[in-house]
C-alpha cells in the first residue's frame, strides 16, 4: 500500500467492458521512498476526488477490493487520508 494524491481525472473513449462505470485517476505517490514522486492510474471506488491524499493498495489487492480477480487493474483506492497522525512510545 502507499499514499498517493489524486491529480487529475482520466478520460478514456474506450476501455475494456470490465472497467465499465469505475472512475479512473491519475495519481502521485507522496510520503517518501523510492517511489515517491511516480505517477499511476488508480480505480476509484470510494468517491475521492482531485487534490485529495489517498491510501492505494496494488496488484491482486486492488483486483480483489473491486471484487474480480480477472479485471485489468493494477491499483485502486481504498481510503482517503484525513490526517497524518504519528504515535510516539
Amino acid at each position: 500500500m502507499v499514499t498517493a494524491r489524486l491529480t487529475g481525472n482520466i478520460w478514456a473513449t474506450r476501455k475494456s467492458d470490465m472497467l465499465g462505470g469505475y472512475k479512473l485517476l491519475l495519481a502521485e505517490i507522496i510520503g517518501g521512498g523510492i517511489r515517491q514522486g511516480e505517477r499511476m492510474i488508480v480505480i476509484d471506488t470510494i468517491g475521492a476526488g482531485i487534490g485529495d491524499r489517498v491510501l492505494v493498495t496494488c496488484g491482486s489487492s486492488a483486483r480483489r477490493m473491486l471484487g474480480n480477480d480477472d479485471i485489468p487493474a493494477d491499483a485502486a483506492v481504498v481510503g482517503i487520508i484525513d490526517e497524518d497522525c504519528v504515535f510516539e512510545d
